[in-house]
């Protein structure tokens, strides 16, 4: 048996048992019934593809017929696989049942479906939803979060803008979730969840991570112009509508909260590089500060030791401005912010 055509067997199996791999999950997370239906379904699609890999591998047993079995199978997978659709029409949990509604007309910005809830548990809340006017002339300055929420790697990424008046509002591109559904970074792979930009209040998407859900929460300042500031505003304000118009999936690789976050970026630096850290979202900020956007004359180290809101946020009381209790200490927040 020449190098070649071992070669080429290793290959085959490999793309037998990639396709046998990814066709199980798709099944798992799409296939509709109860747990034993999809596991029945799952073992059906197993069989030719594990008969193909023993034919592959020479142990007998199993002939071209289980081949031919695993493609019709495969294409039968394909054919359903491509008539999933996204959907505006399931049942949403509360926090992500409204899509954010913008107007636009010159410097004045009009938003329906603002959130500003009052969150005093993960499952104990105020349902507040409100219709919000900014000036982008008083657009001032834009902060980047990380939230921690499954160890150093992984992280929520957020943007928060802040106004002349104090104001302050956040854009967080989310999973929409079905009432009593949950997140999984594999279901994200297989069209489980739709996408959705929350536009939301400081107090109630910053604080519900570090007050209710136990995350652990890192705020840098960005270094843009007035000018920039109002590209990427207006470029979630544009993310959003379109996912208003056509509903799309969420996809834990191309399509989560840190890769909008890039993608509008590009339009500030159309250079800006692909890295390993768009996926590993935890080291971000890392990447952020190596492209010189984060406040300048400090060790990264220092901007995220000082970054670190958790503590200070969980110390809030009811009747404090949290946004700035948040940002005591934090490089490249002006005095002016604080008072």
């Amino acid at each position: 048996m020449s190098l070649l055509f071992i070669v080429l067997l290793i290959l085959l199996a490999s793309l037998v048992l990639g396709l046998a791999v990814w066709g199980g999950f798709a099944l798992w997370y799409q296939c509709p019934g109860p747990r034993w239906v999809r596991l029945l379904v799952m073992a059906a699609w197993s069989l030719p593809a594990l008969a193909t890999l023993a034919a592959l591998a020479g142990a007998g047993g199993a002939s071209g017929g289980w081949a031919l079995a695993f493609v019709l199978a495969l294409v039968v997978l394909l054919w359903w696989w491509r008539g999933i659709r996204a959907s505006h029409d399931r049942v949403w949990a509360d926090d992500v049942a409204c899509m954010l509604v913008s107007q636009v007309n010159g410097d004045r910005v009009r938003l329906d479906n603002v959130r500003n809830f009052e969150w005093r548990s993960e499952t104990d809340y105020d349902v507040r939803w409100e219709s919000r006017d900014y000036d982008l002339s008083q657009l001032v300055s834009a902060d980047l979060l990380l939230s921690y929420w499954m160890g150093p790697a992984i992280a929520h990424t957020l943007v928060s803008f802040g106004f002349a008046d104090g104001r302050r509002l956040v854009f967080s591109l989310e999973i929409r979730r079905e009432r009593g559904e949950s997140f999984s970074a594999l279901g994200g792979f297989f069209r489980k969840f739709e996408a959705v930009i929350v536009a939301a209040d400081e107090r109630d998407i910053v604080r519900t991570r570090t007050n209710a859900r136990g995350e652990d929460v890192y705020l840098y300042r960005l270094q843009l112009r007035p000018d920039q500031l109002r590209k990427v505003f207006l470029g979630y304000l544009e993310r959003a509508a379109q996912l208003r118009a056509k509903p799309r999936f969420y996809n834990t690789l191309t399509s989560n909260c840190t890769t909008i976050v890039f993608e509008l970026a590009r339009r500030l630096s159309p250079s800006l590089p692909l890295d390993y850290r768009l996926l590993l979202s935890g080291y971000f900020a890392g990447y952020v500060f190596d492209h010189g956007v984060l406040t300048p004359g400090y060790r990264f180290d220092q901007l995220r030791q000082a970054g670190r809101i958790t503590e200070r946020a969980l110390q809030s009381a009811p009747g404090d401005d949290y946004s700035k209790l948040i940002r005591l200490g934090v490089p490249g927040v002006g005095e002016d912010e604080l008072r």
